[in-house]
């Protein structure tokens, strides 16, 4: 990336470090890496919760550099981008506040706009010469110049088509693009056990809840009458509030929680509270969210016990 973090052997250190800390991802990681490595600024393209603000706070903690965010919606303006003159300062030479590109150019480092296809196409042009030049023009501010380790990386959602903005072939130009989508079974099993843990329920249960929280979350991506699913953020929440209501009703009643109808009535609980707001219905769809996710739950506990089933 720079002379401060080393040839081939410094990049792939800084690799195995990232990856002790984040569940899987180890292809995205790799080539997210020698993307901004290269000098590249890049395009994540997924849906949400597939880890890529995850990998970009561990890329910037590992290199010790900041990392700018910035929502792209239709706020969003340039002035709000680059930066404005503050009225109340016009007197002074420091007039000038910085916005998250010249915050991100001045101190080297990434600028990461989520929800990129949100923000005005004006909006984006005014990155157009910072990816290219690293460098811009602020009137009455004289020109910016980025340090060498300034990168902008941007993220959308392929799935979300409402309210955004179609990416004009010159910003397109400008950026590498890595498509990111959900891990597997597994894989996302590891990242509920990492950021669910519910040190008061027994491991066997807790295993048994984690892999239905994941099956079910899992299970909303695939429905007919879904047009997008949960991700792994679901799962999480899932697993610690049918892990909260387990508490409750093991101190409100004398008839054990375990016993598998009260189990499985604590998951749909769960899954309407964690879930309900996470998936987006297909239009021509009159059911509830509620509905759907009975559906589910009845797929996986009662039409094919097995799957409830960890392993």
């Amino acid at each position: 990336m720079s002379e401060r973090h080393g040839g081939p052997a410094a990049l792939a250190q800084v690799r195995d470090r990232i990856r002790a800390r984040v569940v899987g991802r180890e292809r995205e990681l790799d080539l997210l890496l020698a993307a901004v490595a290269a000098g590249r600024d890049i395009l994540l393209e997924g849906p949400p919760g597939t880890s890529k603000s995850t990998l970009l706070r561990a890329i910037t903690a590992e290199w010790g550099i900041p990392l700018v965010f910035v929502e792209g919606n239709a706020d969003l303006t340039p002035a709000k981008l680059v930066g404005h003159h503050n009225p109340a300062r016009v007197l002074r030479d420091d007039n000038f506040v910085d916005g998250p590109l010249v915050e991100a150019m001045r101190s080297g480092g990434f600028l990461y706009m989520e929800e990129f296809n949100r923000a005005p196409e004006d909006t984006l042009n005014t990155l157009l010469t910072a990816m290219a030049e690293r460098r811009i023009a602020v009137p009455r501010a004289g020109e910016v110049i980025a340090k060498d380790r300034f990168r902008v990386i941007a993220s959308m959602n392929p799935y979300d088509n409402i309210g955004t903005t179609r990416l004009s072939t010159s910003v397109h130009d400008r950026l590498c693009r890595l498509a990111i989508t959900y891990q597997d079974d597994e894989a996302e099993r590891g990242i509920v056990a990492l950021r669910a843990p519910l040190p008061d329920v027994k491991p066997a249960v807790y295993e048994r809840l984690a892999a239905d929280a994941v099956a079910v979350t899992r299970a909303t991506r695939t429905h007919e009458d879904v047009r997008q699913g949960s991700s792994v953020r679901g799962a999480i929440d899932l697993t610690l509030v049918a892990g909260q209501l387990l508490t409750l009703y093991t101190e409100r009643t004398s008839v054990t929680p375990l016993a598998e109808t009260r189990y499985r009535d604590v998951v749909y609980d769960a899954m309407v509270v964690a879930l309900s707001g996470r998936i987006f219905l297909d239009e021509t769809v009159e059911s509830a969210p509620e509905q759907v996710l009975r559906e589910i739950w009845e797929d996986h506990f009662i039409l094919d016990p097995a799957a409830a089933v960890p392993g």
